[in-house]
This record gives C-alpha cells, structure tokens and sequence, in this order.
C-alpha cells in the first residue's frame, strides 16, 4: 500500500461530520512515518485524551480511542519488533476500563507512575505537584525495557511538552492540535492522528514482512558486461546498479518494494504477461502481453561510464509507464524534470536522462520523490522506445536507429556464442549457463559471484550476503568453465586481474579471498537499514566481511585455472608461471594454519579438509606445469605436496563418521570435502571416497538438492541446498560408477532453473522455492560441468 492509498483508504473518524476524511498528513509527517516504519525495534507511544480520545466530544469519563486509532495500534502491536503503549494522566484502573485496548497493548496511568508491568518509577521521576513529567520518565523506562531504536510518541492533552523534551536522535514526537510546541512535528486533530498510526502500520508491515516477492529464478538478467540488471516476470525493472555493478542500487524494487525504485511498464487494458524469454543466443529478453510486447537490453558499445538500458514497446495495445528511480537504494531525493525528448533526474551523484521521443509525462510527488508516468500507444510498424542513459544528461538521438542497435548488441552474445563447443546433455541449458557466465565477467577482468546482494539464503533469515564482487575463487571456476567450452578471453582478463591485485601485496600470502571488481579493497560492510529486504528478510547488506578472512583455498582453482588455459593455449606464459610460483609459494608459508574455508564462515578458523586439498591441488598442478612446460620447480614441492596428502588422509577420515570430515577436529560433514575425490588426491576408486560419498549422500542431500552442512556455524536460522553442491554430488556419482544416481540428481539440478534457464544459489526441497543471490556463477558452472561429464561418462 502506498502513503496515498493508506491515508484515502482509512475510514470515517469520530469528531468530524459525518463522511468528512481525516486531513491530509503534513509531508514532514509522512517522511518522518516512514522513517520510523524502518527501525529495527519501534516504540509507539500515545497520550490518551487528546491523542487516541477526542477531547471535545464527550464528557472526560466517557471519552473512548476512535477505533481506527485503536485497530492501528493493534496491528502495530502484532508486528515483530514492535511495541506499542499509552500513557495517560489518568489512574491506572480507570484507563484500562476506559480504553479497553487488547493487553498487547501496554499501559501506563497516573501521569506515568503506574505501570500494567513490572516497571517502576522513582519519586523523584515526577516533579511536584503531579506534574507530567513523569511521563517522559516512563516513557525512558518502556524505551530501555525492550531496547527501542526509535521512538514514536504522540501527545495531544496538558503538560506534554516535557515528554516531547525528553526525545532526542532517531526519536519523533507529533503533537496533537494547534498548542504552541518543542514537537518537531504536528497534526491537527485525533483523527489525523488515527490515519498516522494507520500509515505507519501499513509502512511497517510491508517493511517488517516485505511486499509480495517475485519468485527469484523467475528474474532475467540482462548484461552488457559493464553493467547487470534484472527483469521480473512481468517486465518490471527489478534491480540495477550505477556506475558499476558493485555500486550504490538505482533500482532496488527487489529488496525494497516501490520506495527503492520502479521502472514499470504494462497494458494500459491490464493482464498477465503470457510469457517471457531471451532472444536465442542473446542476453535480450522479451516479455509478452496479449497485442503487446516489451524487449529489454543493456546496449553494447556505450562509452565508459555510460550505460543505456533499452526497453521497446511493441504492439497494437496502449501501455502504461511508471519510471522512479531511486538512487543509492532510495536514499537519495529524487527530482524528474520532463524536457524535450525525455525526462532529466536529478539526485543521484551521476546524471541520468530518459529518453523517450514523443511520450508525454505527468510528474506526481508522492510525498517523498517524483514519479513520472504515461501512456504509450505503440503501432505495430512504429515501437515506443525508452533508453535509460546513465551517465550523461543527453537527450539527444542515437546515432544508430533502435532497430540496428539492437541487433548490434545480439549479435555480440549469438556470435560468441557460435564459437564454443557445447556440450549435447541439456545443450540449450548449457548455452544459457554460458552467457550467464560471460555476463558476469566485467571489463576490469573481475567476475561477479553473482548479480545481486541480500537475497536470501531463508525466508526472514539474516543470511543475506552481497555477491556482487570478485572472489579469488569462484572468478577462476567461472572463466575456466568458460575455457572448457573453448573461450579464452575471459581467463585471460581474469589472470590479469590476479596479477594487478597480486602486485598491490607485499606478498601472495596475503591475498584476500574477495576485492571489488576493480581489485580494490572492499569498505566496510554496511545494512541499508530502510530496505525490507526480500520478502522481508533483513538485513540488507552492502560489502562483505569475508575479505578480512583467511581462505587458504584460493590458490588452487587459480593454479588450476592456469593449467587449464596453458593446455588450451598450448604454452605457458612467463608471467603465468610467475603467478603458479607465488601461490605455491604462499601455500608453503600458510598450509598448516586453520582458515574460515569455502563457505565463509564467521566462527572460528578450524583446520578444514577442503583447504588442505586445495593446497594440496596448487602443488599437484604446479609440479604438472613444470613438467609439462620445462619450467623449473621449486624443489620443495613435491615433498611439500606429499607431506600434506598425508596429513589430509591421517587426520582427515574419521571412523566414527565413516568419511572425511569437514576438518580435523570433528565428525561433521561438509560436501566440499568430496574434492578429496574429485582433485585426484585420492583414486576415486578408494574404499574411503565411496565412503564419503555414501556419508555425504545419507546426511546432506534432500531429495532435489544437497546442503553444504548441518552443522553450527555461528549463526542464527537456516539455508536451502546449494546448487554446486548438488554439482559435486553429480560429479562423484559419475566417478564412482553410478551414473543413474548421477542423472537422476542432474535432471533435479536442471528442474531448478527458472522459465529463461537462470539459477540462483539454493533451493529449499521442504518449500520448493529458490533462494539465494541471482543469477549464481557457482550455479551455473557447476551445471555446464556436470553436463559435459555425462557427455563422457
């Protein structure tokens, strides 16, 4: 619900004639609910004569709450993270019986000195004479007692001013009436003050909860390297960054709702979309009406800086348009500005323009930022054009026509495309994991885990990570997924990315597992506290703890990469072997210590099979280039290599578990540790692998998916089933001879992905819902990997 439907939705009040509506709320007012509906823990409070009872309406022993303000503040005390009271001059009994608010409700009588809990005041909290400035005491004691971040208070009657005193920082007080005031807001009547709690309930419920969330897999990324975006089913823009696609959000509907950006288009008549796909071969995806279609893409070929995302409206049909953005995930106030050929919007620490020739705008204030919206009339020999340009304020023609631009861009994807070789197991699933792939690789070299952050990993959970950077990691199984289809470029990019990052240490040990995209330091991890969150699961975050970790997994799928590329390439670049000598070089210094591992764990470092295997991998592969290449090993090496295979195979199994373990010092499992297998460092054949994969099988895998573990990890909830996980899985069956069990979980592993053939982090089989950030590299690496593994097997 909007603030507008909110407040014209609320019903008739007492005190007015008959059929009168409340007034209109004051938009400081509005902008200061809103605020306050965004608090982590919320206290409401309320005088009772003059703010929830009309004064000038009936006799003091009869006055009773307007009912609208009475449901408002039921419904806000039903809310997670709310606690709403009254606190009134009058007795404690005589307040209970008068008001009759449900016991949810707290109640605070006799000028803030008797409480319907087990608080207490002090004397010397109420001034003399029974002053109220007891209240503002009381009014402390609630604040302190269940923790409140803000605080609401609305006061109407005598003696309220030292309450409204005693508010300080995110605190708001909202006097009742035209009395002279130290409130920092006002409204004029009960009423009025009904329709605030009102709208503050709505605001909160869709903030505490969310707003009903698009399905994650049904989202459609759209690339052009340079930038990402999402598309919901129902083409609207769900998610966009600027300038880069670890920047601050321009359009964030997907975490935030309507407040953090709308870019929407739809038949004026209304319907469903009856369908949506990408262009073959492209990363173009069209969505289809009844008459009408919409056709979305990032354009190739802007300048730096720039990004133009291309929206065509095609048809016979009239169709509506809303466009708000919404910078820095809704932080920033937004001002449209039509003009002619399109629409200026300023606010953002970058200039925007829409152009749109010929669409005439109607630019509404919704009390916060503008919204510009239309109604197009696309003829089917004449499509409606809308180019978002970021980065320049031009309005000015393209200088190619739509129509050329368009092809141009396909035309990038599809010929790129033509030139791997796809595996013939789901060949177009294949094809569209590629894409995917490439479309996370950025200019600088550095490749995206994933499009988004704070999509999350449990419905309502806390485990909601920022994805949109360069892990060390999941950046060389990306590319080198690509190289195994017969692409290049990207592993190329990508090394030397690692070479500038390595460069900037004072030694290879050093390295972080995650930096921008860039290959800078991230900033601190930040929560966008105004955002719900997706399907109201908090918090949002931007940034990632994890790059202060040690994972001393890193080094392997680079080394590996390396090796992969050199056998493609048919030699071994000087500056490549350079690279293969520093990793191994830190894996000498580090090996033996504990780290966090793959899955980032914020608990502490224990001594994980998976890291030592990985080390174990760096230098395995680095004595494979030597040999092959003619390159001089270090003689370390290769007992160094031998030293940790024994560790690994000692102190790795477990016997009670019957596998090996997640680390040394437990009988938990962990499928990352199926690499034992997987690496080489054991035949697969091993009685102790098929052990592992038996274990991994019983503990960790649910019907269509398999989890990464059970055990505690330090923090609060849950998490789905990790799709790479499932890939692992696929993977080991295949090695140890049980390929139905291999193609049975595969044909899960594809029923995940979403209509345009995109697939997020996890799944939950208790559920059936996707969840995770979106689109996934992992996800979709793993799936090529599994597909070409069947091919052979």
């Amino acid at each position: 619900m909007t603030l507008t439907q909110a407040v014209e939705a609320f019903p008739e009040s007492s005190g007015r004639p008959a059929g009168a509506a409340p007034a209109p709320l004051p938009t400081d007012v509005r902008r200061r609910v809103s605020a306050l509906a965004r608090t982590s823990r919320l206290l409401v409070a309320c005088d009772y004569d003059g703010a929830l009872a009309p004064v000038d309406t009936a006799e003091p022993g009869t006055r009773r709450p307007l009912p609208e303000a009475l449901r408002a503040l039921r419904e806000l005390a039903d809310l997670p993270g709310t606690v709403c009271a009254v606190i009134s001059a009058r007795p404690l009994r005589d307040l209970a019986t008068l008001s009759r608010l449900p016991g949810e409700i707290r109640l605070v009588g006799a000028h803030g000195t008797e409480f319907d809990t087990d608080l207490t005041i002090t004397p010397e909290g109420v001034g003399p004479d029974s002053e109220p400035s007891g209240k503002a005491a009381a009014l402390e004691l609630l604040r302190d007692q269940v923790e409140a971040t803000s605080t609401l208070y609305i006061g109407g009657g005598d003696g309220e001013e030292p309450v409204f005193l005693r508010l300080s920082g995110a605190d708001a007080g909202i006097r009742v009436g035209e009395e002279p005031t130290v409130a920092a807001h006002r409204v004029p009547d009960t009423p009025t003050a009904a329709s605030l709690l009102a709208l503050l309930a709505a605001e909160r419920r869709s903030w505490v909860f969310g707003e009903r969330p698009t399905p994650i897999e049904r989202m459609s990324m759209l690339s052009n390297q340079s930038s990402v975006a999402l598309i919901g089913p129902d083409a609207r823009l769900l998610w966009f960054c600027h300038p880069e696609p670890d920047s601050g959000a321009l359009f964030a509907e997907v975490l935030g709702g309507r407040q953090a950006g709308v870019f929407a288009v739809a038949p004026a008549h209304g319907g469903r979309p009856l369908g949506q796909r990408y262009l073959p071969g492209t990363m173009s995806v069209c969505t289809r009406w009844s008459r009408m279609d919409v056709t979305d893409y990032l354009a190739q070929g802007t300048p730096q800086g720039r990004t133009d995302l291309i929206r065509v409206i095609s048809g016979v049909t009239p169709a509506t348009v809303e466009f708000a953005p919404r910078p820095d995930f809704g932080r920033a106030p937004v001002r449209i500005v039509p003009r002619p050929g399109g629409l200026l919007v300023h606010g953002a620490e970058f200039p925007i323009a829409l152009y749109a020739p010929g669409v005439e705008w109607e630019i509404d204030h919704d009390g916060f930022d503008d919204v510009a919206r239309a109604v197009v009339h696309p003829r089917s020999e004449q499509p409606v054009v809308l180019e978002l340009r970021c980065g320049t304020d031009s309005l000015e023609p393209s200088a190619l026509p739509e129509s050329e631009l368009r092809h141009r861009t396909g035309a990038y994807w599809s010929d790129w495309l033509d030139t791997l070789t796809l595996p013939e197991t789901a060949r177009q699933l294949s094809a569209r994991s590629a894409l995917t792939l490439r479309g996370l690789c950025t200019p600088t070299g550095g490749v995206m885990a994933a499009a988004t952050t704070s999509l999350p990993e449990e419905i309502g959970g806390v485990r909601n990570w920022d994805y949109r950077y360069c892990w060390l990691r999941d950046g060389a199984l990306t590319v080198q997924a690509l190289v195994t289809l017969g692409s290049t470029a990207e592993a190329e990019a990508f090394l030397d990315w690692v070479h500038r990052v390595v460069e900037s240490l004072p030694g290879p040990e050093m390295l972080r597992p995650l930096y921008s995209l860039r290959g800078t330091d991230l900033g601190p991890e930040e929560v966008i506290d105004s955002l719900s969150g997706y399907a109201g699961s908090r918090p949002v975050r931007v940034g990632n703890l994890a790059d202060h970790q040690v994972q001393l997994d890193v080094f392997g799928p680079v080394v590996e990469l390396i090796a992969h590329l050199s056998s493609v390439r048919g030699t071994l670049a000087d500056r490549d072997w350079e690279l293969v000598r520093a990793m191994a070089e830190a894996v000498a210094r580090r090996w033996h210590e504990p780290d966090h591992g793959i899955w980032e764990e914020r608990d502490e470092p224990r001594q994980r099979v998976y890291s030592k295997v990985m080390c174990w991998v760096t230098l395995d592969r680095a004595l494979t280039l030597a040999r092959t290449y003619g390159r001089d090993a270090d003689p370390t090496w290769q007992g160094l290599r031998e030293e940790i295979a024994a560790e690994v195979l000692d102190k790795g199994w477990n016997e009670e578990a019957q596998a090996f373990t997640t680390a040394y010092d437990g009988t938990d499992l962990d499928a990352a540790s199926l690499h034992i297998g997987l690496s080489g460092l054991i035949d697969p054949t091993d009685e102790r692998f098929q052990a592992t994969v038996t274990a991994v099988e019983a503990e960790l895998r649910s019907g269509p998916t398999v989890y990464r573990y059970h055990r505690d990890d330090g923090l609060p909830g849950g998490e789905g089933g990790f799709h790479l996980c499932t890939a692992w899985l696929i993977e080991a069956y295949l090695l140890t001879g049980r390929r139905a069990e291999a193609e049975e979980l595969f044909k899960h592993l594809v029923d995940c992905a979403g209509p345009t053939g995109l697939i997020p982090e996890e799944y939950d089989p208790v559920t059936e819902r996707a969840l995770g950030n979106h689109p996934q590299a992992y996800s979709h690496l793993g799936l090529i990997r599994c597909a070409q593994l069947l091919d052979r097997f």
